[in-house]
């Protein structure tokens, strides 16, 4: 069966330049690539007839032999390219390679990670305890949509670096040893640009607000940060998007304060309330509740409402709610409220009561 023309296959015309050429056969390679079309016949065989084809047109001695003689001239020869340079086909299937692998196949990396983002996001007390869904705005440089992340003018392209030769490292000679460091003029890229895409001014990125949605789960506490992989800056040369990473600032709360699971408050209780017994109402995060206190409670006395308190982060539990009574002693008496104390003053004395003894009492008492 006699084979399709190359430029047919690859679907440019006769004088389509080098550049060209690669670009055509880069679209076509990530197009019909195997790993993107597992199990899929019809793909693979266009994969293999699209790179038959750059393995001709891509080496100019050969496409020049092609262009007078057609797929005969390498009937002869076993195969396309015999004898030939295939640096071309390296370069271009190493980009390919790079596409979904992230590497290259001379071991050259030339994709790089895009930059992490940092946001600070606060939000109320409550949203911590229960969990909360938040909208964000993050400005973040994308891929320019002038020149589609290439950084060359639109009509134009990058060039090789002559430098380096498109290897993005040169050799230094240092005595017996020969070290490769990156190329000063493209900085590791391989390649220059001549004429900068005025958009982004050659950089291939450009600044834009971006919209996420940041799913805070319940019981998360203020320090903490949350990890959104791939939110981040995009990478450069098909490498992999940044992080973005959300640190969470909690509000403080006027009546709780938070110990990892556990929540505090204090309640104010009237002195006569504390002495005789009474049931109070209590603030929890679900509402109020009722809090039976028995008489003769001192002030400082703990009561724990169990599973009150915060969600423990990933899992079903749940802390306390302590609740902690402080006698409440008013700075100012109305007339009746100074003269009914007076009389309790006159019924219990200035002195401990009698029935309690002092410290040294009870020491002298242990020593006996």
């Amino acid at each position: 069966m006699a084979k399709k023309d190359c430029y047919e296959q690859l679907g440019i015309s006769r004088q389509a330049s080098q550049e060209e050429v690669k670009k055509a056969y880069r679209k076509l390679a990530i197009k019909y690539h195997p790993d993107k079309n597992q199990g899929d016949k019809v793909a693979e065989e266009k994969f293999k007839e699209v790179t038959d084809a750059y393995s001709i047109l891509s080496n100019p001695e050969n496409r020049s032999r092609y262009d007078q003689y057609g797929w005969a001239a390498f009937e002869q020869g076993g195969g396309a390219g015999f004898g030939g340079d295939f640096s071309g086909f390296e370069d271009l299937f190493g980009d390919i390679f790079q596409s979904f692998f992230g590497g290259d196949i001379r071991g050259r990396s030339r994709g790089s990670a895009g930059h992490d983002l940092k946001y600070n996001l606060e939000i109320e007390f409550e949203e911590a305890i229960f969990g909360v869904e938040r909208e964000i705005s993050v400005q973040r440089r994308e891929i320019c949509l002038t020149c589609e992340g290439d950084g060359a003018a639109p009509g134009t392209s990058r060039e090789q670096c002559q430098q380096c030769r498109g290897q993005g490292q040169v050799a230094m000679q240092q005595g017996f040893f020969t070290i490769a460091r990156t190329c000063p003029v493209c900085q590791g890229a391989g390649e220059i640009v001549r004429t900068p895409c005025e958009k982004c001014s050659g950089s291939g990125r450009e600044a834009k607000e971006a919209k996420i949605m940041v799913k805070v789960p319940a019981g998360i506490d203020h320090g903490q940060r949350l990890k959104l992989r791939g939110e981040g800056e995009p990478g450069m040369n098909g490498g992999p998007s940044g992080n973005l990473y959300v640190q969470i600032i909690v509000k403080e709360h006027p009546i709780f304060e938070r110990d990892d699971a556990e929540l505090f408050c204090e309640i104010p209780i009237n002195y006569s309330a504390a002495a005789l017994g009474t049931e109070i109402e209590i603030p929890t995060l679900e509402g109020k509740e009722t809090l039976k206190v028995p008489a003769g409670t001192p002030s400082g006395k703990v009561f724990t409402l169990r599973h009150k308190g915060v969600p423990v982060l990933g899992t079903n539990q749940r802390g306390d709610l302590h609740v902690r009574l402080a006698v409440h002693v008013p700075k100012k008496l109305s007339d009746p409220h100074r003269k009914l104390l007076e009389q309790l003053r006159a019924l219990e004395g200035d002195h401990p009561l009698h029935e309690e003894k002092s410290f040294f009492e009870k020491l002298k008492e242990k020593l006996m």
